[in-house]
């Protein structure tokens, strides 16, 4: 199991140069990772361990508890808050024979692994069209830059290019910063999309499932009801028919205790908060994205704080005198080349915009 989970420390291997955000790594990287040890934990307790175990008498166990496991059990939400010992056996937990109780049939743990396997894919899903889209240009671009430690002549030969790169090609960077912002987008859909998939997954009751958990320890103990347990029922009930010595159809009721269901609300209420949280942080991205995009007074700003070595005055005249897909060239530049480097390129490229338009004019 160690080893297994061991292999996913690739996904977090360090990067020299890199072509997104933080909050894009925590969705594509941190998350995508954490779902599947989650979807590993749960198959491995799912599969090797007894998921389920059910208590019935005159039947063979093991029977009853492959066909409640591949079939579903059932508790009762109307019974779910009653005193434990002397109204109802467990929380939810009554007389399966009063037909009028309301069940509710319990089936999702048979799929929770493969939900987050599935889940985990979507997560990667907006990494994996990103790195298709780039298609290594910054790596080409900076050119081993990001290293300060090079002979001076080839440092200057490789700026050079660089700088004829990006007057050659200046104004045809949009599409570029626009597929990576349509990518940090496509993640605050996928959260979304997820946050909803989950809710339905769980009868409509992911959405409250953390705000419940979060005010349950402010209920009096006499009112209390788990709402982990409500969601994630550890003891539930299984019917189960078979005839008789003499054809009858015979009706066994059987208690149902479920142990894979504490990894399950250990599970899905961390993931709650870590979905609710990269939801905001991914909403508080796009709205910075259109900012960037609808306010280019802002740019030289940014640019300048990228890289506190450079000039206000030389941010402000390279940021005026490019579009927004040249300006994010430059200013992922700033992320991946070292300083000093980055300050010298910047100056000459400011320098040779004002002699071409100087030229022009």
């Amino acid at each position: 199991m160690f080893k297994l989970l061991g292999g996913l420390s690739v996904y977090f291997k360090y990067q020299e140069i890199r072509t997104d955000n933080a909050v894009f790594r925590l969705h594509n990287i941190f998350t995508t990772v954490l779902l599947l040890m989650c979807s590993m934990i749960i198959t491995a307790t799912q599969y090797v361990g007894q998921p389920i175990q059910c208590i019935v008498s005159g039947l063979p166990t093991h029977v009853v508890n492959t066909f409640c496991w591949i079939t579903s059990t059932f508790t009762m939400p109307d019974e779910i808050a009653r005193e434990v010992g002397r109204e109802v056996a467990h929380p939810g937990v009554f007389n399966e024979y009063d037909s009028t109780r309301e069940k509710k049939y319990h089936t999702y743990y048979q799929w929770v692994c493969f939900v987050l396997f599935f889940q985990a894919i979507m997560c990667y899903t907006p990494k994996f069209l990103w790195d298709a889209f780039e298609g290594g240009l910054l790596r080409t671009i900076v050119m081993g830059l990001n290293v300060g430690a090079c002979h001076v002549d080839e440092r200057e030969k490789k700026k050079d290019v660089l700088i004829g790169y990006l007057l050659r090609y200046a104004k045809r960077h949009k599409m570029y910063a626009f597929r990576y912002w349509g990518c940090e987008l496509l993640c605050l859909v996928n959260i979304v999309l997820q946050l909803l998939m989950m809710d339905s997954f769980f009868g409509g009751e992911f959405f409250s499932y953390g705000v419940k958990v979060l005010g349950y320890s402010e209920v009096p103990q006499e009112q209390r009801m788990d709402p982990m347990i409500y969601v994630f029922p550890r003891v539930t009930k299984c019917t189960f028919h078979k005839y008789g010595a003499s054809g009858s159809i015979q009706t066994h009721d059987s208690l149902c205790i479920l142990p894979l269901n504490i990894v399950n609300e250990k599970t899905y209420i961390f993931l709650w908060f870590w979905y609710i949280i990269l939801a905001v942080m991914l909403c508080l991205l796009v709205v910075y994205r259109l900012v960037i995009i609808c306010v280019p007074s802002i740019r030289a700003r940014l640019l300048h704080a990228r890289a506190r070595s450079l000039a206000m005055e030389t941010a402000v005249v390279v940021s005026t005198r490019t579009d927004v897909g040249d300006w994010w060239i430059l200013y992922m530049l700033a992320r991946n080349m070292d300083p000093l480097i980055y300050r010298e390129l910047i100056s000459e490229l400011a320098k040779r915009m004002g002699e071409k338009a100087g030229a022009r004019a």
